[in-house]
């Protein structure tokens, strides 16, 4: 049983036939330009976000300086310890 069912647009093998190329050529320069148009624009989002970003000046921030941290202090809660078990009773 074959992977994928059977088409007149792909050989045995699954390579397109010339009916499908033949099909297909007339979306082909349309797919470019599209394609093209959603790369173009995809980058020039990612530049003109990553320049606005750079122009960010932070030196009118005043960062606070890190808190003291309490000294460590061991567990003071009480455990109950488990009852041991010597196997005789």
């Amino acid at each position: 049983m074959p992977l994928i069912p059977r088409s007149s647009y792909y050989t045995k093998d699954y390579r397109q036939t010339a009916a499908l190329i033949r099909a297909r050529q007339p979306f082909l320069i349309k797919n470019i330009f599209t394609g093209l148009g959603i790369v173009t624009f995809v980058i020039s989002v990612y530049a003109f976000t990553i320049k606005a970003v750079a122009q960010d000046d932070f030196s009118d921030v005043q960062v606070p300086n890190a808190p003291e941290q309490p000294p460590h202090t061991p567990h003071t809660g009480v455990l109950k310890a488990a009852p041991e078990v010597t196997g005789r009773q």
